[in-house]
């Protein structure tokens, strides 16, 4: 295995013509690069950041073997590799002076290139988070459900979206690079967004998807505000959400957890969500 084998592009496009069929053969998990590549397309290439993103592929004489992508400046994300593979994209990115701040992938992929990286780069690496992926088998409600509705939020929930999606950015620590009216104003367009609102009309938790592609669907975000939280809401706005994602014809409804949470992990799983796979992201540095 050498580092050249991998083929590196700025284009997504081009990335989707040679790695494509790849992603689409394991729509499950290759749900981040799948739905990453689909909004930077319909997007644009900076919704994430400033950078260029990046990408690239294993390629095998039997195929594309693996993919990575990176949004710059959050950390590289990989599908499944082998210790060989993981030591020589390692060797690739550290030679072309790449600077990492970090992996996601799943657990063993992740850990094998955090040593890796650690070997060609010489940076340290801790893990920062366990996660776990969950496909939706049989949909059930997880309890009684509270007063009030679903309804898919529109143009004039734009500045509550903005506010509740960087109150759910303060809560999990990620930083997607997304700016919040542009991410509401895309959800909105495609109805990406469910509300759960009282019998006065108030909105009380929210829980989205992403669009569907190569037959699957991730429910994110999911949030209520600190003061809402252990009423049920965020609970019946998810499953409102996967039902529609079912009844829109989605092979495949999709959810990551956060592992050291463990009210959500058992919130989905009385909603009908089963474990797939676990993944785990590290910092360097």
């Amino acid at each position: 295995m050498r580092p050249d084998d991998w083929h590196l592009t700025h284009d997504p496009d081009a990335f989707l013509e040679q790695a494509g069929e790849f992603l689409r053969s394991r729509p499950a998990l290759h749900t981040v690069p799948l739905t990453v590549v689909d909004n930077l397309r319909r997007r644009g290439p900076h919704v994430y950041g400033t950078a260029d993103p990046l990408f690239g592929a294993l390629d095998t004489a039997d195929g594309v073997r693996a993919v990575f992508f990176r949004t710059p400046p959050h950390r590289l994300n990989l599908t499944s590799l082998t210790e060989e593979e993981a030591e020589s994209l390692a060797a690739r990115l550290a030679a072309d002076g790449h600077r990492l701040p970090g992996v996601s992938a799943d657990r063993d992929t992740a850990a094998l290139f955090a040593a890796a990286w650690r070997r060609r780069a010489g940076v340290e690496s801790r893990l920062a988070e366990r996660q776990r992926l969950y496909r939706l088998g049989e949909l059930t409600s997880p309890g009684p459900v509270p007063a009030g509705r679903a309804r898919v939020a529109a143009a004039g929930d734009r500045d509550l979206l903005m506010r509740w999606h960087d109150a759910f950015l303060d809560d999990t620590g990620a930083r997607t690079g997304q700016d919040a009216g542009a991410w509401a104003d895309s959800r909105i367009a495609y109805g990406g967004i469910t509300l759960w609102e009282t019998p006065d009309g108030a909105p009380v938790a929210m829980s989205g998807a992403t669009p569907e592609v190569a037959g699957q669907v991730r429910v994110a975000p999911v949030y209520t505000p600190p003061a809402l939280r252990g009423r049920g809401y965020a609970g019946a706005a998810t499953v409102e959400v996967s039902r529609a994602a079912q009844a829109s014809g989605a092979a495949e409804v999709l959810l990551f957890t956060d592992l050291a949470n463990p009210t959500s992990n058992g919130l989905y799983q009385r909603i009908g969500y089963r474990p797939v796979a676990d993944f785990a992201v590290y910092e360097f540095g």
